[in-house]
């Protein structure tokens, strides 16, 4: 067999027809998602805020922030903390065999955690993660379509993930970080479970946002469980 070689035009080298298609794998490849919980609040999250800022800009990985609540008593209530995220944090727990939420967490995939504050070893945690394959996803403005894959235990969440693309600072007046301003991206505003997925092609829809946050779709094993597929606008 011959071996396919780059061809060469006006200067510039095109990808053999083995790299264009390495190339289309990775473009339809599911993102690796990291969720940052965090808060305000918490004079240790400012740094892993800043990673999760580095992350945002890898096009393989979805990043978002999610704000708890639990800190709000020391005197700065997080302006983007809502409970569901706090739940949401807390159904990773016994999943994770953590004893307790804590802050600044990364959870990769739903599969693997640590400290946000690590940058080293949350890339180890990308690198490792199992590529999320199935089940396929086709989002439009309103509508999200699920494709067929093997049949969870149980009934997987389908989540609706709003969240601001754009980098926001918040100035923090009083609490652990007061006089500080802090810079957040990805910051999530709303989660809406839509509905379950049961292996079974499937398809929902939802009012569309007419601002600027954009849409993520999160299929998930129940109870913050493995993510299974992600996809975002």
């Amino acid at each position: 067999m011959k071996q396919l070689k780059s061809i060469f035009i006006a200067g510039l080298a095109l990808p053999s027809v083995a790299g264009f298609a390495d190339l289309a794998t990775a473009a339809n490849r599911a993102p690796t998602v990291v969720e940052l919980f965090t808060s305000q609040g918490c004079s240790s999250c400012p740094p892993a805020n800043a990673n999760l800022i580095k992350l945002s800009h890898r096009e393989d990985v979805l990043t978002l922030s999610f704000a708890v609540t639990y800190w709000d008593y020391l005197g700065w209530k997080d302006s983007f903390g809502k409970r569901e995220f706090t739940d949401r944090q807390a159904d990773y727990e016994p999943r994770l065999r953590q004893s307790g939420s804590y802050t600044p967490q990364m959870v990769v995939n739903g599969t693997t955690t640590t400290v946000g504050n690590e940058l080293s070893e949350i890339n180890r945690l990308i690198s490792g993660a199992m590529p999320l394959t199935s089940p396929s996803l086709s989002l439009g403005k309103n509508e999200v379509s699920v494709g067929s894959g093997p049949s969870p235990k149980s009934e997987a969440d389908i989540w609706l993930v709003r969240y601001d693309p754009n980098l926001v600072e918040v100035p923090v007046a009083r609490g652990e970080n007061s006089g500080t301003t802090l810079p957040h991206i990805h910051v999530v505003h709303d989660l809406v479970r839509l509905g379950g997925w049961n292996g079974q092609p499937t398809s929902y829809r939802f009012a569309p946002e007419p601002g600027r946050l954009k849409t993520a779709i999160l299929v998930q094993g129940d109870h913050g469980g493995t993510i299974l597929s992600a996809t975002t606008d």
